[in-house]
Formats: C-alpha cells, sequence, structure tokens
C-alpha cells in the first residue's frame, strides 16, 4: 500500500496537519527511525488530538504507543516544557497519532483513547493512560475504570469500547507510521523532519528554533 492510499483511508478527519518529509536531518534516539519517506505528506488528525493554535510555524506530529516506556518519558519530561515554551506561545502545534506496536494492549489502549475523545477528553485520558503505565495497566477493566475516574459517561464509553469501533483507524495510523519511515516508539516529525526517540527538550529546542528561523525568513527570499 502506498502512502496515498493510507492517506485515503484517514480522509473523513477534519484537520488536515501538512508536513513536507523532505530529505532532512535525523536525530538518532532511544529508537531507530529508519528512513524517512519522500516527498509531500498529509497528516490528519481531530482538533481534540491537537494542541496550541492552528497557525503556529511548527507542526511536530507524534507516532506514539501507550505501553512504550520512551513515549512515557517523553511524555513526562520533554512535552510539559515544550507546552510551557512554544505551544502556549503559538509558536509550535501538537499532534497525537497512534502507532500501537507493542501487542494488543496497545491497540486496546489507543481504542479506548479514541472513546475518550468522543466525550471531549483525549487529552486527560491521554495523560491518565501514561500516568498509569506498567504491568496489566491497561486490561479491559482498568480501561473502564480510568475512564471513570475521569468522569467519562461510563456507558457511552463501555458501549464504544464493545463496538471495537476504531480498531481498523488504529491500524491504518499504524501502518502509516511504518510507511513514513518510523520503526520505533516514539517516532516525531517537526515540519517533516524526523526525530526518533525520546530525545531531551533541548533537541526539540534546536530543531524548532531553526524551523522558525526558516520561516521568518521566508519573506525575505
Amino acid at each position: 500500500m502506498t502512502t496515498e492510499a493510507a492517506y485515503r483511508m484517514l480522509r473523513s478527519w477534519t484537520v488536515r496537519l501538512t508536513l513536507t518529509l523532505a530529505a532532512g536531518l535525523t536525530f538518532a534516539g532511544a529508537a531507530t527511525a529508519g528512513q524517512q519517506a519522500a516527498g509531500p505528506q498529509t497528516f490528519a488528525s481531530e482538533p481534540e488530538r491537537t494542541l496550541g493554535s492552528p497557525d503556529a510555524a511548527v507542526t511536530i506530529v507524534e507516532f506514539s504507543d501507550f505501553q512504550c516506556s520512551f513515549c512515557r518519558k517523553f511524555w513526562a519530561e520533554t512535552l510539559p516544557r515544550l507546552k510551557e515554551t512554544y505551544i502556549k506561545a503559538g509558536q509550535v502545534r501538537f499532534a497525537y497519532q497512534h502507532f500501537a506496536v507493542l501487542g494488543e494492549h496497545s491497540v486496546a489502549a489507543a481504542k479506548a483513547a479514541e472513546c475518550a475523545r468522543e466525550q471531549g477528553k483525549f487529552w486527560p485520558y491521554h495523560d491518565k493512560l501514561f500516568d498509569s503505565q506498567g504491568g496489566l495497566a491497561f486490561t479491559d477493566a482498568k480501561l473502564r475504570r480510568y475512564a471513570r475516574d475521569l468522569g467519562l459517561d461510563a456507558g457511552a464509553f463501555a458501549h464504544c469500547l464493545d463496538s471495537r469501533k476504531y480498531q481498523q483507524k488504529v491500524e491504518d495510523e499504524t501502518r502509516l507510521g511504518f510507511q513514513l519511515g518510523a520503526r520505533g516508539t516514539p517516532t516525531f516529525f517537526l515540519n517533516g523532519r524526523m526525530l526518533a526517540g525520546a530525545q531531551p527538550f533541548e533537541v526539540f529546542q534546536t530543531a524548532i528554533e531553526e524551523a522558525l528561523a526558516k520561516t521568518r525568513d521566508l519573506p525575505r527570499r
């Protein structure tokens, strides 16, 4: 399946985040990035799974797995600093994509997060999953308990989970990640530049500042 075909499967989603995945700097990290996809690509993501201004000059798309310890490290250490420094300032937009590669519990957690998104609670549920990460943290019973803890409509959440309505969506996003060159979790695309692994804030800061400098130079060229 081509990347274009993969995108067509995602075309019903509401917000399109265009990133040019051209040859560029690849950062080695806790996971192996593989090769970058060539040519312009379009990511689609619901607004409930994005943070920051839609007019931000820099877009970061994370392909992540809720069972991944490196993803949790990024969530705990780097994402908060990105929020405070760049996302709240309107310079960076951050989007989450499922890359459920670590087994059935990864897929189950991703589907549960989508059910929480239906009730406007994607990010609180996302945070709850990473905060609860560990052995047997994503059993069906616990995924439902997290929803209750966050005040979601338990009946609607249970119906969503039981319907398996997001199974295909999670599989499609995971497949798209592979086709774009992701080979480990987490993998990021920052205005088309691939960064692999739970990089420290300073690595993101350098890449963001370079991207912002390029956008500032555009009117003069």
